[in-house]
């Protein structure tokens, strides 16, 4: 199993010029992939920004978007900016994506959180166009370089919709952030719509993990302060689930492990550069 780590640039107030130093410190250490959380109601750093600070600052790792909300932008302003983070990085890039809940992040007009799936559905294809070198707007140019290629995709959901839509357009599936002992059912749901796609193997399993090192406890109060438009019962699971220490950080990779997941990100709780060595220390 892979073990990647999350770039902090879903931690309130975070001083996003830490993200270059965040990536190039994660690379240094051995983790295979840098990870983004992606919101727009929240006072962050854009994920597609800190995935191409990632990608000015490293050589190697792999980068993901887990998961970016693709509804909440213009289908080919957001398939012009992957293709550009994927070209920057040398291919690195795989584009985590979902469609979103929480109605703030809604911020486009004429993009309401209604219709949602309709909408994705059709915003696939016209990631594929511009992937493609099709022309937009009306005129004769594409959007993207020759030799630009289609950015894989993980889809991130719940629904038999969003199951049937990874097996359908992506390369696999991410679980949502909670506690490994809620997922087995979602990565069997995933490993189902993949075969009755009639996809050849396995489709990729990554999972999302909340850790934190030093300040435990501010860990896990940011993370409740980002979860705070959810569910109670649910923002609880989340909470219970971080990963406070490196005793807590191996078992969730055993635990995860058991359960067949390719790759596994931790998503750090707090803003701390040293975290990256912490953790790779105890994971690696």
């Amino acid at each position: 199993m892979k073990i990647g780590i999350g770039l902090p640039n879903h931690v309130r107030d975070v001083d996003a010029s830490i993200i270059p130093s965040y990536a190039a410190r994660a690379e240094r250490a051995g983790f295979a992939t840098l990870g983004t959380i992606g919101r727009i109601a929240y006072p962050g750093v854009m994920d597609t920004v800190a995935l191409a600070a990632a990608a000015g600052a490293t050589t190697t790792i792999g980068l993901l978007s887990n998961v970016l909300l693709g509804t909440v932008w213009p289908p080919v302003l957001l398939a012009k900016e992957i293709a550009s983070i994927d070209g920057v990085s040398g291919g690195r890039l795989t584009m985590g994506v979902g469609i979103g809940l929480r109605p703030d992040d809604f911020v486009v007009e004429g993009r309401g959180p209604r219709g949602l799936g309709k909408r994705i559905d059709a915003d696939l294809e016209v990631y594929r166009s511009v992937w493609d070198g099709e022309p937009v707007g009306g005129g004769e140019n594409g959007a993207v370089p020759i030799g630009a290629r289609r950015v894989p995709m993980i889809f991130g959901g719940t629904s038999p919709a969003s199951y049937r839509r990874m097996a359908t357009w992506g390369d696999g599936y991410i679980a949502p952030a909670t506690a490994p002992a809620y997922l087995a059912q979602n990565f069997d749901n995933a490993r189902k719509a993949w075969t009755e796609a009639g996809r050849d193997g396995s489709p990729r399993l990554a999972a999302i993990a909340y850790f934190a090192f030093g300040d435990i406890e501010r860990g896990r109060a940011g993370v409740a302060d980002y979860y705070s438009p959810a569910p109670a019962e649910y923002r609880e699971v989340v909470v219970g689930s971080i990963a406070g220490g490196a005793e807590a950080a191996r078992a969730a990779v055993k635990a995860f492990a058991d359960l067949g997941v390719d790759e596994l990100v931790f998503q750090p709780a707090t803003a701390d550069e040293d975290e990256v060595e912490r953790l790779a220390e105890a994971v690696l």
